[in-house]
């Protein structure tokens, strides 16, 4: 599940790209949220009853970092090349596998800090500063939301968590992007954004909220160490996007961190606990 979760992220974000031009990096994230917020509710059909308020409260909490984390890595990849951004932004997950990490696997963080400075080069002084700076506040997006997942899908039957944390993060999007977007949107723009809505983020949302119940925090982020590799190659086949051989390394060396930062097995099986003993069908 996570890895078909992380294939439908790079593909979404690779398509998403021909939107910045006509909706700019906001508006982009924000037709995808506001999209994926309309899937989730029509298929989930939530109730109130089938939440508690420490559920709720975690949903919005999951709401608001998706919005961040969407935005953010938006922008920064209008900016620098996808893989670049996609390693910088791991660096969240990789930062919940290295406080999962006990003694010797946190000096992983060495590695990884080694990744970031091929990546950047600040020494060269290319790197579009405001494009890495967007990246990493994408990145501690991420990270609070692998956390923030886990805590929900343990609270929360199915995908119910969705149903809170999608419509947050689309009303924060809407906030963001203003209502100047609403008028640049034409028909074929909206069904391309209902396209890429399912593929990112509803099914790769689900997929590792599902995901994150039968792993820790640690392992999954350790699993999703792959993902700046897979968007290294789509950004190198599919959107054309040089990348020198130092990049390359950096990249590299940011994925062995995270597979080495934390190496987890299965969770202990966790029960949601919902107000009702049956959960009420969707």
């Amino acid at each position: 599940m996570a890895v078909v979760s992380m294939l439908c992220v790079q593909l979404g974000l690779a398509a998403s790209i021909g939107l910045i031009d006509d909706l700019g990096a906001t508006g982009a994230a924000w037709l995808r949220l506001a999209w994926a917020a309309v899937l989730i509710l029509a298929v989930v059909r939530p109730r109130r009853s089938a939440y508690t308020a420490a559920s709720l409260r975690a949903g919005a909490a999951l709401g608001l970092a998706t919005a961040g984390a969407t935005i953010c890595f938006m922008a920064a990849a209008a900016r620098i090349p996808l893989g670049t951004a996609s390693a910088l932004e791991f660096l969240g997950p990789l930062g919940v596998a290295v406080a999962h990490s006990r003694g010797r696997a946190r000096a992983w963080v060495a590695v990884a800090a080694a990744g970031v400075l091929l990546l950047t080069q600040p020494w060269s002084g290319e790197a579009d500063p405001v494009g890495v700076g967007l990246a990493l506040v994408a990145a501690g997006c991420w990270g609070a939301y692998v956390v923030l997942t886990q805590r929900v899908g343990d609270t929360v039957d199915g995908i119910g968590g969705l149903a809170v944390s999608m419509p947050v993060a689309a009303l924060v999007a809407t906030l963001v992007a203003g209502p100047d977007v609403v008028g640049r949107l034409t028909t074929e723009l909206l069904v391309v954004g209902m396209g890429l809505a399912i593929l990112l983020p509803v099914v790769p949302f689900a997929l590792e909220l599902l995901a994150l119940r039968r792993l820790t925090a640690g392992a999954f982020g350790t699993l999703m160490a792959l993902e700046p590799a897979i968007a290294l190659t789509i950004g190198v086949t599919l959107l054309h996007q040089p990348i020198d051989v130092l990049a390359g390394v950096g990249v590299a060396l940011v994925v062995a961190a995270g597979i080495g930062a934390a190496r987890g097995g299965s969770r202990v099986a966790v029960e949601v606990h919902a107000p009702l003993e049956t959960a009420p069908a969707r």
